[in-house]
């Protein structure tokens, strides 16, 4: 694979990364938590590929049919928590660190399972493994930093009740990925 090919590559892989780290963002933007979910969406999206290309065409057999079920039910979760404890708690104490814990690697997961599917095509062709792994988790971690400002510039437009907002998004982000 070229660089530009495993970028281009990097770049789709990171749109899921993306997007969750927008709403996310919105929640919540301290530096350690950009720092956090940057690292972990990052590192996630530079292991599932090695993992899969390790695992190659048995694995592919056994996940493909259920995989975009594990993202659904991660994100979906996920959301549905952020629209409650949005809904239920006063708007001061909505804060809530998902770029933490369980929720930091719930998501992680979820928005790297394309990647370990990348990494299987990648086993099966006997591409190379490390650069473009690195590329991978390289260009994910900063697209997930971009979607955490992004999320924290939306959530001074939008207000206070942001968190409800970005619970939807994971809503429709994990109906999105029933459709893929």
């Amino acid at each position: 694979m070229t660089f530009w090919e495993i970028l281009l590559l990097a770049f789709i892989l990171g749109i899921d990364a993306f997007s969750v780290a927008l709403a996310v963002g919105a929640c919540g933007n301290k530096r350690s938590q950009v720092f956090r979910l940057s690292l972990g969406f990052g590192s996630f999206q530079f292991m599932m590929p090695i993992v899969g290309w390790f695992l190659g065409k048995k694995v592919l057999s056994l996940i493909q049919g259920y995989d975009h079920w594990i993202a659904f039910g991660l994100l979906f979760i996920i959301g549905v928590k952020m629209i409650y404890e949005a809904v239920r708690h006063q708007p001061e104490k909505i804060k809530c660190d998902r770029t933490a814990g369980l929720s930091l690697i719930g998501l992680s997961i979820a928005t790297s399972i394309d990647a370990l599917g990348a990494g299987i095509g990648m086993g099966i062709l006997k591409t190379s493994l490390l650069y473009p792994c690195t590329i991978i988790g390289i260009t994910a971690g900063l697209m997930t930093l971009t979607g955490m400002k992004l999320g924290g510039i939306m959530s001074s437009i939008v207000g206070e009740r942001i968190e409800a907002v970005a619970g939807v998004v994971l809503i429709i982000l994990s109906i999105k990925m029933l459709t893929v």
